[in-house]
């Protein structure tokens, strides 16, 4: 089964820390519509998760949702190293504490009795709608 909904994302950071951006482009019943936002002082992690915080924030719970990222730290957090950290108390294997907490909080919360797939597509690769979410984000943390 397809899903209903894909999502593409993306967090960009001038500086690290710095000014930061976030991009989120939906597409559903063939059309697109695109999301964006920024902050003054923040890091690419973090705006890479804000960015898939809000692809689920905007997409309807009862649709099947695939988010695309070209951030393994976004994907292999959510599917496979945040079971570890909550087992642990939000400690890394190194028992260090884990670094964006609260936006992994909210994004495992948001998901919860959400059908999601997540999905790792290469940066910089010529993929239309990842490069899009790209500029996007880049603009926005230009404006900021």
């Amino acid at each position: 089964m397809s899903e209903d909904v894909i999502v593409f994302t993306d967090g960009s950071c001038l500086g690290n820390p710095g000014k930061g951006g976030w991009a989120i482009l939906i597409i559903e019943d063939n059309s697109t519509k695109e999301f964006f936002g920024s902050e003054r002082t923040t890091t690419n992690n973090r705006m890479e998760l804000t960015a898939a915080i809000n692809a689920v924030k905007k997409t309807k719970s009862k649709k099947k949702v695939k988010i695309v990222t070209d951030s393994k730290y976004v994907k292999n957090g959510i599917e496979t190293w945040i079971n570890n950290w909550k087992k642990n108390n939000w400690k890394t294997s190194n028992k260090q504490n884990v670094k964006n907490k609260d936006l992994w909080i909210e994004l495992d919360t948001l998901i919860q009795k959400r059908n999601i797939n997540w999905s790792w597509v290469k940066g910089h690769a010529n993929n239309l709608y990842n490069e899009r979410v790209d500029l996007l984000a880049k603009n926005a943390a230009e404006e900021t």
